[in-house]
């Protein structure tokens, strides 16, 4: 009996206490869904974009400008631009219900290391891309996916 009351005494506890089963509280204060998971903070590159670390082995930095279009450049070791030679890029930015492709190609003058979208992102600070990259010519193609984060 009295190791009945204890158990009773304990499912009444955690029933009557809201507490007990609130969902962990997040740091900040962004709206998040049930299935939103957390991502390191995006590191910034030289451009002021973000930096995105490929699988393969190699970096490249996302940034984005005043029309909104993506522009990348690929980074060495120590986070400076590389020039370009035969990289490649197509993409699809945006949600799938209304994605946008994107192609790139090399900017001119100040943005000849600079591979640049040719239309712009879709609306809102957090736009979801997949890029397929080429490292030159005869490469396999490398697919990335992740997160941009305008803000």
């Amino acid at each position: 009996m009295k190791h009945q009351l204890k158990l009773t005494t304990v499912i009444f506890t955690l029933i009557s206490n809201p507490l007990a089963f609130a969902k962990e509280k997040h740091p900040h204060n962004h709206a998040h869904e049930d299935d939103h998971h957390h991502e390191e903070p995006a590191k910034k590159g030289p451009n002021g974009g973000q930096i995105v670390q490929s699988k393969a082995g190699f970096a490249f930095e996302v940034s984005v400008d005043k029309q909104r279009r993506a522009r990348v450049v690929f980074l060495n070791k120590n986070r400076q631009a590389l020039a370009l030679a035969a990289q490649s890029i197509q993409g699809i930015a945006g949600e799938r219900s209304a994605p946008v492709k994107l192609i790139f190609a090399k900017g001119a003058e100040q943005d000849a290391n600079v591979l640049i979208s040719d239309k712009a992102l879709p609306a809102g600070d957090h736009v979801q891309m997949i890029l397929t990259i080429k490292t030159a010519a005869d490469a396999k193609p490398v697919t990335e996916r992740f997160v941009l984060h305008l803000h």
